[in-house]
């Protein structure tokens, strides 16, 4: 970083803003094996709260990869790389007082505690809990098929592994109840916010 850089203070703060739009900002990271339903719940949960009258921004893995992170790979530095840049992007909606919605398979534990140790209790880690067979079966994408046959390299839970976290807030198995009882696990628990 360049020492001519200083930080701009500003006279409306976090607080003022979330005074105005009538809530308290969260990050909602959701983490789990790619197919074990992130986007989907995630993109439920922003309804929901959406619908209850709160402002919020989903941040999607695959759609950030399309803009901000389109020069990233998947190796593991392009990873960290990728986390790092979302993370100040969600620092700046935290700021404006948004419910902050990310979806990213971040397979390291390390990764994922630094994201606590920078968010604190504005931190809500969500762990979409799969099998790996039956994310294989749901693939959509073809993603493991091509994983299985070698043409996509690094790809969590394959070729690359998937730490699964250890101290989430939430945790909601996949294989086991249907999307509308995944969503009110979600729902129960960040009802305050």
């Amino acid at each position: 970083m360049s020492n001519n850089l200083f930080w701009q203070e500003s006279n409306i703060t976090r607080s003022h803003r979330e005074k105005l739009i009538g809530q308290k900002g969260k990050i909602l990271w959701f983490t789990g094996l790619s197919g074990a339903g992130k986007s989907t719940i995630a993109n439920l949960v922003e309804k929901k709260l959406n619908e209850s009258g709160k402002l919020t921004y989903l941040l999607d893995g695959d759609n950030v990869r399309q803009g901000l992170n389109s020069n990233l790979g998947f190796s593991v530095e392009d990873r960290k790389e990728n986390l790092r840049r979302v993370t100040e992007v969600s620092k700046l909606f935290l700021d404006a007082g948004i419910i902050t919605i990310n979806c990213f398979i971040s397979p390291f534990n390390e990764d994922r505690q630094n994201l606590r140790n920078i968010f604190l209790d504005d931190f809500i880690e969500i762990f979409v809990d799969c099998p790996l067979e039956v994310c294989e079966k749901r693939d959509t994408k073809g993603l493991y098929k091509k994983a299985r046959l070698g043409e996509i390299k690094e790809f969590t839970g394959i070729s690359s592994p998937y730490e699964k976290p250890q101290n989430p807030e939430i945790i909601i198995n996949t294989d086991l109840y249907d999307i509308n009882q995944c969503i009110d696990i979600v729902m129960d628990f960040i009802f305050e916010i």
